[in-house]
């Protein structure tokens, strides 16, 4: 199940997403979020990670830098020098 999910945000990323304009005021962007969260806690708990990180994707949310958090609440440390969503790699490891 879990590669599945994760090949459809794939999916997403490669063939929706490049066809749109940049709309995630965050980075990483909301999808790459969704795929981080899952592949580290699997598709209930990094799925309900990624639909609370989607409905926070709005105009009048501030946005910025939001990497997935750790169980222990603690957050990754992630190179994040002035990114923009759209200029994110479509692989992980890019």
């Amino acid at each position: 199940m879990k590669r599945l999910v994760l090949a459809l945000i794939r999916f997403y990323q490669k063939q929706i997403s490049p066809r749109t304009p940049p709309s995630c005021i965050y980075y990483p962007t909301c999808s790459y979020y969704t795929y981080e969260a899952i592949e580290r806690y699997g598709v209930i708990r990094g799925g309900w990670m990624g639909i609370k990180r989607i409905g926070r994707c709005h105009p009048m949310s501030a946005g910025g830098y939001d990497p997935v958090p750790d169980l222990d609440g603690a957050r990754h440390i992630h190179d994040h020098d002035h990114h923009h969503a759209h200029d994110i790699p479509t692989e992980i490891g890019d």
